[in-house]
């Protein structure tokens, strides 16, 4: 039976040495599964015939196996002891196989969870402010951009999980690239966008761009958190956790029992996040003058909620039946809220209300500080916790539900219209690698595509001249003394993956320093203007389409906010 390393590996050559789009290279996993191949070595060892039967092409099918030798005789393979032929198997084994199929992860349609998909996409990240300021890079403008709104969007869109803020990325990358080719006089006609594919879907903002959207239903995914999980300091005492402020919220005032009536509160499951713990508990509310009391009772009824260091609370209701509009207003919703300290909760809580339809309701999130500032994380764990919440007791105020805080696709427009127009080719603008195929069938930015396209495209600045001769202080030609060695292939990409990580570092700390100074919507007018300030010189015009220029790192680190700012 072949590991989960097996898949991996396989996985990995497929969709990054061959550049096979992810959705395809599983179904060609799935098929060569079908023929027990399962492994590189396997496939490798294989008759062509059986691969190409799986592959169902023959030039393909070739090619395939000639990367799984390649793969075997470099020694690029793990300690997996799955060896197709070589490989001795039990009678009882093998019976067993015979028997029934196999109900691994191996078994079945291909998929990676999640988790494991997110993994696979990490970035390197390097925030050494020494070395960044001491780097200079040779890189095209494209995946700046591609490097600057996923930074970004860690900030804007922290509910999304980094497949999608690539494919997003790779959207702006995309539709920017084509504004460019039109404007330069390289590319004619409507785009996609503006002949009306893409109509009806959700749309985001993304450094100034509306991006049409595809909603990547039930994706459900979760950082480093863990999930109801029963913490101390929610679950079993009412005691401060020790680095931590007691809420100072309406919380804590002292209770009363004015009613005798039960309040049901709906609660979420605690999420916990290097020593952070967060949870939301919602409930029904009819008039605001319910507000201070259904605050106390929940005080009474779980008083460990004290010791929380913050515990937001918003509502939103409906117009009572009668009220004039000149009170109301027309349609109007009364909303109110309250941080409790944490900076911006209140609207969040919201804007999470907004987009569920959600009326009638009260939702308090309360947080235990843990010593850790979490960042731009805290913003999808905040979300997490009050959707859970509210998911138990919704009530919808009326009319279509907007984007949420759910994954989306940033949909390839260009590749959509190809598609229907029987070209069947991907955008050709930004260099991701072109469109995938989601589950819907619907054309998409692929993350892998993106991925891959910013671990190519930053090489170290040149500090000599390509040529290997120099002018001596005569004006005459030398030869130098010593002769550069020429670097390998492997450590060229060894040296491109570092200077993302440098790239990505430098973002970090400029996104970072402004994050809690700016809201999102003004965090991402600011980053395009951010971008035009620090992107390389190249030509004007179609002779600076795709150039490369110089970009020196200090030049986004001056970015960052100064003190007092």
């Amino acid at each position: 039976m072949a590991s989960q390393q097996d898949l991996q590996e396989l996985l990995r050559l497929l969709t990054m040495a061959r550049k096979v789009p992810m959705m395809q290279a599983m179904a060609q996993i799935k098929s060569l599964q079908a023929l027990e191949l399962r492994s590189i070595r396997q496939i490798s060892e294989a008759p062509l015939a059986t691969v190409q039967t799986a592959i169902n092409d023959e030039k393909a099918a070739k090619a395939l196996q000639s990367a799984c030798k390649a793969a075997v005789k470099r020694g690029d393979l793990g300690n997996s002891t799955t060896s197709g032929t070589k490989r001795p198997a039990s009678t009882s084994d093998t019976a067993a196989s015979s028997k029934r199929p196999k109900q691994d992860f191996m078994s079945g349609p291909v998929e990676m969870t999640p988790q494991e998909l997110e993994s696979s996409l990490e970035l390197p990240i390097n925030t050494d402010e020494e070395r960044i300021s001491q780097t200079a890079i040779e890189t095209n403008r494209a995946p700046l951009v591609l490097a600057f709104a996923v930074e970004l969007l860690r900030h804007t869109m922290p509910e999304q999980p980094l497949s999608s803020r690539l494919s997003l990325s790779q959207a702006v990358v995309s539709a920017n690239s084509r504004t460019k080719a039109v404007s330069i006089g390289l590319e004619k006609g409507p785009s996609a966008e503006q002949e009306g594919f893409g109509e009806g879907q959700p749309r985001v903002r993304v450094m100034g761009r509306e991006i049409a959207v595809l909603r990547r239903s039930g994706y459900e995914w979760r950082g480093d958190e863990t999930v109801g999980s029963q913490v101390k300091a929610t679950q079993n005492d009412d005691k401060t956790q020790t680095g931590t402020q007691s809420s100072t919220s309406t919380l804590t005032a002292s209770y009363t029992p004015t009613q005798t009536q039960t309040q049901i509160w709906s609660t979420s499951s605690p999420i916990t996040l290097k020593s952070s713990t967060f949870v939301a508990r919602a409930t029904s509310i009819s008039s605001p003058s319910e507000r201070r009391f259904l605050l106390q009772s929940l005080l009474a009824s779980q008083p460990n909620l004290k010791s929380a260091t913050h515990n937001a609370w918003a509502y939103r209701l409906r117009p009572p039946e009668g009220s004039q509009a000149s009170a109301w207003g027309s349609l109007m919703v009364r909303e109110e809220s309250f941080d409790d300290g944490e900076t911006g909760a209140g609207d969040l809580l919201l804007k999470i209300m907004r987009e569920l339809g959600t009326v009638d309701t009260l939702v308090v999130m309360s947080r235990w500080y843990g010593g850790i500032m979490l960042g731009p994380d805290r913003w999808r764990l905040m979300r997490n916790v009050v959707t859970d919440a509210l998911g138990q007791r919704l009530r919808k105020a009326g009319g279509e539900v907007q984007l949420g805080g759910e994954a989306v696709w940033g949909l390839d427009l260009e590749a959509v219209r190809n598609k229907s127009s029987g070209t069947g080719t991907g955008s050709k603008y930004g260099g991701g690698g072109g469109a995938m195929t989601s589950v819907v069938g619907t054309s998409i930015h692929s993350p892998q595509g993106a991925r891959t396209y910013l671990l190519k495209s930053f090489a170290t600045a040149s500090s000599l001249p390509p040529s290997s001769t120099t002018k001596g202080t005569e004006g005459k030609e030398t030869t130098p003394t010593k002769k550069r060695k020429q670097k390998t292939l492997k450590e060229i990409d060894a040296e491109k993956e570092d200077n993302l990580g440098l790239v990505l570092g430098a973002l970090r700390i400029v996104f970072d320093s402004w994050a809690d100074q700016l809201d999102p919507a003004e965090l991402d007018r600011r980053a395009w203007a951010w971008y035009v300030a620090v992107r390389p010189d190249v030509e004007h015009g179609p002779g600076g389409w795709g150039a490369k220029g110089v970009l020196r790192l200090q030049s986004i680190l001056d970015l960052k906010r100064r003190e007092g700012t």
